[in-house]
């Protein structure tokens, strides 16, 4: 899908998935809309089909969605699909940009349009010993083809190497999930999210004590093995445990005092292995794997797996 690559921008330094259309700081909305792909909507029309006659039927309880652009079509839903439009999730960021002191980074569109998201810088950040930065976002991610619900999730994003990772604490994810059967309603999530502190001090307080917890040779081999297995994502092969036990001694970043030989070093093994390292069919698979699929899996079992060396 090389022919999408553009369809993203950012602001600042090129992102991990080193695609995108740069804009400088502080953007409107509409300037954003354009550079990231995202100035289209989507329509809705009924299904129609042919009997083995001539005769056009139409068969109203499924829509088919497209382009207003191109009229490519992205998905065959229900009627009762509440779609969600790509200034929304742009939209979703103006009171925060011009009011609560988020940026916009990031923003793009994936899969030719059936999936596109937003990132915006929160403010939030983080110094670990040895000069790791820890930085906070906020994503917001929909998909018109039920494979994504419009989800808003708070993200780390580690300065040094750009790997990334979803802020979860015990039973909150840190996520609001909106499914497609109900409209969405940008207020309501906020409100939902709280946008507030409180998740991103809980991940601080659990990065700073990884970044604590030594860890041995033996105990790093023990916990990427158990990663693998709970996962279920990448098959547990020898070529997958040497991959990721490189990433945890010699990937960037590696040989900071946060991360050298701790637990925080074997969680930023897996995000630098998901963000960097592992095969993709492109960079657009990649990106969505990370956000959103099988690499994300992988780095929620890393977290877990390590909370646990620190419990």
């Amino acid at each position: 899908m090389a022919h999408e690559i553009h369809h993203m921008a950012y602001v600042g330094a090129e992102p991990w998935h080193g695609l995108g259309n740069r804009l400088t700081p502080h953007q409107p909305i509409d300037v954003w809309q354009h550079a990231a792909g995202m100035d289209w909507q989507i329509e809705a029309s009924p299904v129609r089909f042919f009997n083995g006659s001539a005769t056009l039927h139409s068969f109203p309880e499924q829509l088919v969605l497209h382009r207003s652009d191109s009229h490519a079509p992205l998905a065959v839903v229900s009627s009762r699909f509440q779609v969600v439009q790509p200034r929304e999730i742009l939209e979703f960021y103006r009171d925060l940009t011009e009011v609560s002191g988020f940026a916009l980074e990031t923003a793009g569109v994936l899969k030719g349009g059936r999936k596109f998201w937003a990132l915006a810088k929160t403010g939030q950040s983080a110094l670990l010993k040895g000069n790791d930065r820890v930085n906070g976002y906020l994503l917001l991610a929909t998909a018109c083809d039920g494979t994504l619900a419009t989800t808003a999730q708070f993200t780390s994003v580690r300065v040094v190497c750009g790997n990334t990772l979803h802020i979860a604490l015990g039973d909150n994810d840190g996520a609001v999930k909106v499914s497609h059967r109900t409209a969405f309603d940008a207020d309501a999530v906020k409100r939902q999210l709280g946008i507030a502190v409180s998740s991103w001090d809980g991940f601080l307080i659990r990065m700073k004590a990884l970044a604590e917890r030594k860890v041995t040779d033996s105990q790093a081999e023990a916990f990427v093995n158990r990663v693998l297995g709970a996962s279920g994502v990448v098959p547990s092969t020898d070529k997958a445990l040497k991959a990721l036990l490189e990433a945890y001694r010699a990937g960037q970043g590696a040989d900071l005092s946060s991360a050298k030989g701790t637990a925080w070093g074997l969680v930023n093994a897996v995000t630098g292995y998901v963000d960097h390292g592992k095969r993709a069919r492109s960079v657009d698979h990649r990106l969505d794997s990370a956000w959103f699929g099988p690499g994300a899996q992988l780095k929620q079992a890393a977290w877990n797996e390590a909370v646990k060396l620190v419990a």
